[in-house]
């Protein structure tokens, strides 16, 4: 009987390419459910699901997500929405007795001011990004989620942070995304009206890691197959979750210089220094990964080419 994988957040970014990563590869059986099938907020539901499906094991990559914007914007929602998601599956995934699951955190759980490259041993050692805070303690309550159940009931619930994502399914609305999508959309609107400059936030000197969301979903499910000897051997039990990224950071000036060519953008940047810039520098310390078996495979060109032509077929959705 093939195992069922049950992929929270399956119409997501990160969900839909782990569930094209696990269709590739075949033998398993995957099981989803729609927002408007199950409210993954809603604790009593969540548990309903759990007991009525025969699950094998989750792959949790349901969140609530954005940009700077948004996440000072809307706080309270990026917190409390976070927190009951992770809270929910993890707690009816042990009830119901699935022994796997992955949690899928972010690079933001990590100091402002870490040492870079950002080590897994840099997590609780200093303040986070005020910008994204509340988004961070979540994630961060996640991973001790599951190192909490794996130390109180054997289970193996895994966690991978991975750094700035982006790619087909992204969100490319104009005020609540990140800044691949963001500028993306911009510089192609820019080039559709004939623009002679296009405006990019901050000072352009941030030096930021992005990883192509195909390669997320070949590491998570990378990270998932380990057997436990091998994933022990690199992690700690309350040191547990694994980096995921390229290794390699650009400045947010280069990152725009790649976009303009990516869409045919040939006129001036502009660099709005009043906006803010977020953590100066976040690059991924991902030796540990590396060690297991898994090195990222989609340049960042390559990986802007992708997403820039997925957003060209489905932008009609954007409009407005």
């Amino acid at each position: 009987m093939a195992q069922r994988i049950y992929v929270a957040g399956h119409r997501g970014m990160v969900g839909s390419a782990i569930v094209r990563r696990l269709q590739r590869l075949g033998g398993v059986e995957i099981v989803t459910a729609t927002h408007a099938e199950l409210d993954l907020t809603n604790q009593a539901a969540v548990q309903a699901f759990f007991a009525a499906q025969r699950i094998d094991a989750v792959y949790l990559a349901a969140a609530k997500v954005g940009g700077i914007h948004a996440n000072n914007t809307y706080p309270a929602e990026f917190i409390f929405e976070n927190l009951m998601i992770e809270a929910n599956v993890i707690n009816a995934a042990h009830t119901a007795g699935v022994q796997k699951l992955l949690f899928l955190g972010s690079s933001c759980i990590y100091p402002k001011h870490a040492a870079q490259p950002m080590t897994e041993s840099a997590l609780l050692t200093g303040v986070l990004e005020p910008t994204n805070e509340p988004y961070a303690i979540a994630k961060i309550a996640g991973i001790k989620l599951c190192e909490s159940y794996n130390r109180q009931y054997g289970r193996d619930y895994r966690s991978v942070m991975p750094t700035n994502l982006y790619g087909p399914h992204d969100n490319f609305h104009p005020d609540n995304s990140h800044v691949i999508p963001a500028l993306l959309r911009r510089f192609h609107e820019a080039v559709q009206r004939g623009d002679g400059e296009v405006v990019i936030w901050g000072s352009g000197t941030p030096m930021r890691e992005f990883l192509h969301v195909d390669d997320m979903a070949a590491a998570s499910v990378h990270v998932m197959n380990l057997d436990a000897d091998t994933y022990c051997a690199q992690t700690q039990p309350m040191l547990s979750h694994i980096n995921v990224g390229t290794g390699v950071d650009c400045t947010i000036r280069e990152l725009a210089e790649t976009v303009a060519r990516v869409t045919g953008f040939c006129g001036r940047l502009v660099f709005d220094a009043s906006k803010p810039d977020g953590t100066p520098r976040k690059l991924m310390d991902v030796s540990r990964l590396a060690a297991l078996g898994w090195r990222a495979s989609i340049s960042l060109e390559d990986g802007l080419r992708d997403a820039y032509g997925w957003f060209v077929k489905n932008q009609e959705r954007y409009r407005g």
